[in-house]
């Protein structure tokens, strides 16, 4: 009798360890995949302008060099340019930190839904997409209201059935209204994809990167 029982208890052991590692990737997982978080351990640089128009006459543009392997990131801008450590002390980055976490959400949110912990998702299948009405998979990530810079905020993001992002929505503390922008002029990078245009209810490109160098 006690041969049975350890023969089921193996056996349950062993099924269920199958069923722990056949579990299936979540909506968020499925997204960074798609744009290749798989392969994000082949990225040793990375390197990009954001732009962003504030008017018709008016482009601000922050140049950065990230080095993910020693995790420095160099900085430039118009006026000033300087080098630091991902790994200083939160207390101790530069203001300029705040520009890097912003720009790389821009650029690289599909990975962030990798690399990030402290959120909770929802989605809507059959979602009509802000701007172009486009059917779709809405899905919205929640920040708690612990970490970051802007603790709270939201993202609606609507998806292909690639699990591409096609629009996504930026709404402040999980309010209930926010603004809308495209993601769009995907291309891939070495073992990446990555999305260069941000375009606005207008049609007009708000926020675009230039640059991009991926080794």
């Amino acid at each position: 009798m006690k041969n049975i029982a350890l023969l089921l208890l193996s056996a349950l052991v062993f099924f269920g360890c199958q069923k722990a590692e056949e579990k299936p990737d979540t909506l968020p997982l499925k997204v960074a995949k798609a744009y290749g978080v798989d392969q994000w351990d082949q990225v040793k640089n990375i390197e990009y302008t954001w732009n962003v128009r504030r008017d018709s006459a008016t482009v601000i543009s922050r140049n950065w060099k990230w080095n993910v392997a020693d995790r420095m990131v160099n900085y430039s801008d118009a006026d000033t340019s300087y080098s630091y450590s991902l790994d200083m002390p939160a207390d101790s980055l530069p203001e300029a930190d705040r520009g890097f976490i912003n720009d790389k959400y821009w650029f690289m949110m599909p990975f962030q839904l990798a690399w990030d912990e402290g959120y909770t998702f929802e989605t809507e299948e059959n979602a009509s997409s802000p701007l172009k009405g486009t059917n779709s998979t809405k899905l919205t990530i929640i920040y708690n209201s612990a970490d970051g810079y802007t603790p709270g905020d939201a993202y609606d993001l609507y998806l292909d059935e690639n699990n591409m992002i096609l629009e996504w929505t930026f709404r402040r503390g999980n309010g209930d209204q926010g603004a809308t922008w495209t993601w769009e002029n995907v291309q891939d990078f070495g073992p990446i994809k990555l999305a260069l245009d941000h375009m606005n209810a207008e049609g007009e490109r708000f926020i675009w990167f230039t640059d991009v160098k991926v080794n």
